[in-house]
Parts: structure tokens; sequence; C-alpha cells
């Protein structure tokens, strides 16, 4: 059972988030609670993923983010935004966020987005992905990000696309024919090597490497 909590001050999309997340039966909303209760409640509850408002008006959203980091085993993090474009969203990115979603989400993928989540994959709202990723590439240099992916291996850089990808561990697991516990090596061996502390930040840093390039090239083909 996956355990979610969703934080936000709005009543009504708190109670629409659960109600939505109630009828899958491998999700269980454990909480659902404004800003200024996230954190305590969040020490009680221990849910695994949190729905986080990026905006509020009681707590700001990105420093409920970073308390909710900090937590022993903390849980995974999606913010959540109304704005296609969201200032704030990269900024929630390189402080550990494991993606975002916009409210306005399509109500019946929302169970398999907190699955994607609590099986280690990234979430990035296709709406707004490539702005995200556009300003991320222009927030550092290029040359850090291939000399960070150069000192990875073969193997971890065929982790690192999917990774960037979205699968999961145990969907890489399967797509490369390694133990899931293989997997999860390579994936600590990446972030330490790129010096990011999540998925997404890796992500993005194979974006910004090239990694990527090719393949979309083809898509786009």
């Amino acid at each position: 059972m996956i355990r979610v909590m969703v934080v936000d001050d709005e009543a009504l999309i708190r109670t629409g988030f659960q109600h939505i997340l109630d009828t899958a039966d491998d999700i269980e909303v454990v909480a659902a609670v404004p800003g200024g209760q996230a954190l305590k409640t969040a020490q009680e509850v221990r849910p695994d993923v949190v729905l986080l408002d990026i905006r509020m008006p009681d707590v700001d959203g990105l420093t409920v983010l970073a308390g909710l980091r900090r937590l022993p085993n903390p849980p995974v993090v999606a913010m959540l935004t109304t704005f296609d474009m969201d200032e704030y969203v990269t900024t929630a990115l390189r402080a550990g966020a494991a993606g975002f979603l916009l409210k306005d989400t399509d109500p019946e993928g929302l169970p398999y987005l907190v699955r994607t989540l609590a099986g280690g994959g990234t979430v990035l709202s296709s709406k707004v992905t490539r702005a995200v990723v556009d300003g991320y590439l222009e927030a550092g240099p290029q040359d850090a990000a291939v000399h960070g992916v150069a000192r990875l291996t073969d193997r971890e850089r065929a982790v690192l696309v999917l990774i960037a990808e979205g699968l999961s561990n145990a969907d890489i697991a399967v797509r490369m024919h390694l133990g899931t516990g293989t997997v999860k090596d390579h994936v600590s061996a990446i972030f330490t090597k790129l010096e990011v502390g999540g998925r997404v930040q890796a992500a993005l840093l194979a974006e910004r490497a090239g990694l990527l390039r090719p393949q979309r090239d083809e898509e786009g083909a």
C-alpha cells in the first residue's frame, strides 16, 4: 500500500486529490492538510509520497520541501502548481523534488503517477517539461555536465538515460536484465559522481550533456 499525503491550502484541492487516489486499491491517502501542518503531520503518519503545493499563503512550499527532505527516511515529494510556467519549479527540482504536476492533471492518470513516484521514477508534467528543462540547462555551464557524465561507466550512463526517461529502479532492472539491488547501486554511484540529490537533477544533467538528443532527433524524424 502506497501511503500518500496531500498538502494544499485549498480544501477543495485536498478533497479532490484524496477522492481520486482513494479509488485505487494500492493507494491510501493518510493525510490531507494545509501547508502549516505538513511537517508535523508527515512526522506522525510517515507517508511514502507527498503531493505538495508549491505556492501557499501560510507557508512557502519550498520551505516545506526542505523540511520534508531533512526527515529520517524522507518521502518522495512532487510539487503541485496551477501555472504552466512557474518560476519556482526549477528551484524545487534543485532542492530535491521528484517532479511536478499541474493541478488539472488528468484524474485517471493520477494513481499511475503516484505509483511512478513511489517506485523511484520521476514525474514531469508534459505541458511544462520543455520550459523547465530549458531553464535548468541555462542555469549552469554545459561543460560541467559533460565532465560529470564523463566520470560514469558505460553501464552507469545507460542507467542514467533510463532514469531520464522516467523509469523506476524496478523497470530499469527489467530493461537491463539486472537485479534491483544492482540498479540501486548504480543509481547511488551516478548521484555521487554527478553531485546531485535526486533523479530529476540527474535526468536534467543527462539532457544538458547531450545524452538524450539522438533519441529525440530520431523520434522527431
